[in-house]
């Protein structure tokens, strides 16, 4: 077991708010985490957080409550590299949800090829919390990857975008980034490395997850700072924006928000229709190919 205390374990809400618009079919959660039983799925011994029960019941109960058809899910770094919860979550959803793996440098040929046979079509590397640190590691990742049409996910603090632009340059495959860049607002949206994040967007060379409004240093819904960085990332390039809830919500240390009020700041941040149709159903239909 990993030295430091584990971050203590917070439920995600079972009652949503109440939708401000309509969604449409076919809109796609593209964040989120699912744990299996604990006697069936062994956690990592390394791992920051106890998962809280959420298994693929309780999600499936999110989805419909809020008119989501689709998802992807995010493998979670509890288990380590071992996908075998998220592959089996995968699995139970018939096609209607696609994985990100975590994955090592090292990951066999065939070993790829099963996942994307599962349904994978990324992998995550955490440059924020835990090991996953080696920028080699990643390109190595990449190089991998690229034949099956996969992409690198990353969780990085936005403002250190300008040293990583020549690392970013070289990968082979496109990049998506979490969470609008995992950044606290109090930094602004003039800050260099979010206006780099914006570059890249307009230069159509990665993408951005409308996600984790709580995690930027707002602390309660509607969470009004977050919007400014919102609205420019739409402004930036909006066909290549996707929509996460980031269910359950894990590490969360503050009150776990409501996934009907995240859904809601989406009409909020975009209120022209079409825009928001397509980060919720177009865009993630060609990143994660629902219908290939």
């Amino acid at each position: 077991m990993n030295a430091e205390p584990l971050i203590p374990t917070q439920e995600p809400q079972s009652v949503y708010a109440k939708l401000g618009f309509e969604v449409p079919a076919g809109a796609c959660d593209t964040h989120a985490h699912v744990f299996g039983p604990p006697d069936r799925y062994r956690l990592d011994p390394l791992r920051t957080f106890d998962p809280p029960r959420a298994g693929i019941d309780e999600y499936r109960g999110m989805l419909q409550a809020l008119g989501l058809q689709r998802a992807v899910i995010v493998h979670s770094a509890a288990y380590g590299t071992d996908i075998s919860a998220t592959r089996d979550a995968l699995a139970a959803a018939n096609g209607a949800w696609r994985g990100i793996a975590l994955v090592s440098p090292d990951v066999a040929p065939q070993a790829l090829a099963d996942m994307h046979a599962a349904g994978f079509r990324g992998a995550r590397f955490n440059l924020i919390y835990g090991t996953q640190t080696n920028l080699d590691g990643i390109e190595q990742v990449a190089r991998r990857i690229a034949d099956w049409g996969w992409h690198i996910q990353l969780i990085v603090d936005a403002r250190r975008l300008c040293e990583l632009l020549p690392f970013l340059a070289r990968l082979p495959v496109p990049v998506v980034f979490d969470h609008m860049g995992r950044m606290p607002t109090s930094a602004g949206i003039q800050d260099p490395g979010f206006r780099a994040l914006l570059g890249l967007l307009e230069q159509r060379r990665c993408w951005v997850k409308l996600s984790g409004a709580n995690r930027m240093g707002d602390p309660a819904p509607p969470y009004p700072s977050v919007t400014p960085f919102a609205q420019a990332l739409v402004a930036a390039a909006a066909d290549q924006l996707v929509w996460g809830s980031d269910w359950p919500h894990v590490r969360e240390p503050g009150v776990i928000p409501n996934d009907g009020d995240l859904l809601n700041l989406l009409h909020e941040w975009v209120p022209d229709k079409t825009l928001r149709d397509a980060i919720l159903v177009d865009n993630p239909a060609r990143l994660y190919g629902f219908g290939d």
